[in-house]
């Protein structure tokens, strides 16, 4: 099963396109042609996107900034996604917290929640029919390594993503055959491809370089999977190290481990 071909009437649907796995996916969906859809809380950093990307690939590409943790703003975003033949559809907008549960800002974890989850489950749901009925579409949903396992002071990251995560590969059988796929991206840590001495994080500084994986290989391994409708995907040797361990160590051994890591972030 290939990706859907660009049309002139279609579009490529992204979520969390101003930076980071978004942004890099949009640029590689424009170099082959796909006219785009790109959400994002900063319009004016959507709308110079869409004119570079316009400019250097010919795509249209319409903005339309939306911020997806707030119910009646991604009711209107469903609103205005109906009757548009969206055949490309990518949920990669998330944001993450650090520290105990207890402790953090409880207005921040409703909205990482709903960012995350929420608009995942709701923009899903919202375009998977008519994709249906069409009888082509591809999926993708951003969920996380980190979804694996329990993870102390990221408990409400590991909550979204764990769902997202098997909400994902849940839909990826349930849509075999019907011309539909549905492919998890699960990363662990992604970045630039150069990150400035300052601007680095301890996460930058305790991982070796040829370790990471940069937005853009990972856009280009994410596209690649989601044309053989792969169920999952892990780019890049840290984040596939990452699965690895998390899926078979002792959860009760690796747990603590990175809980404590984690804690130095918070």
């Amino acid at each position: 099963m290939a990706l859907p071909s660009p049309g002139p009437d279609t579009r490529a649907f992204i979520t969390g396109a101003s930076q980071g796995i978004g942004e890099a996916l949009a640029r590689r969906l424009a170099q082959r042609g796909h006219n785009l859809i790109v959400v994002a809380r900063r319009e004016e950093v959507l709308n110079k996107l869409a004119a570079e990307l316009h400019d250097a690939h010919g795509v249209t590409v319409d903005v339309y900034p939306c911020d997806l943790a707030r119910e009646e703003e991604v009711d209107r975003l469903i609103d205005y996604l109906d009757g548009v033949h969206v055949n490309i559809a990518i949920n990669s907008a998330g944001i993450a917290s650090f520290g105990p549960f207890v402790k953090q800002d409880w207005d921040y974890e409703t909205k990482q929640f709903h960012l995350n989850a929420t608009a995942v489950f709701r923009l899903t749901h919202a375009l998977v029919h008519p994709m249906l009925a069409r009888g082509e579409g591809a999926i993708c949903n951003v969920g996380s390594a980190a979804g694996n396992i329990p993870i102390p002071n990221n408990a409400t990251y590991v909550f979204t993503k764990a769902g997202v995560n098997t909400f994902t590969e849940s839909l990826h059988y349930e849509l075999r055959g019907t011309g539909v796929s549905c492919t998890l991206l699960a990363p662990g840590p992604v970045r630039e491809d150069v990150v400035p001495d300052d601007e680095q994080t301890i996460v930058d500084k305790v991982v070796p370089d040829f370790l990471w994986t940069t937005y853009d290989s990972c856009a280009y391994e994410t596209l690649e999977a989601m044309a053989k409708n792969r169920r999952r995907v892990v780019p890049g040797p840290l984040s596939k190290g990452m699965d690895f361990i998390s899926t078979y160590a002792p959860t009760a051994v690796l747990s603590p481990l990175i809980g404590k890591f984690y804690s130095q972030m918070g």
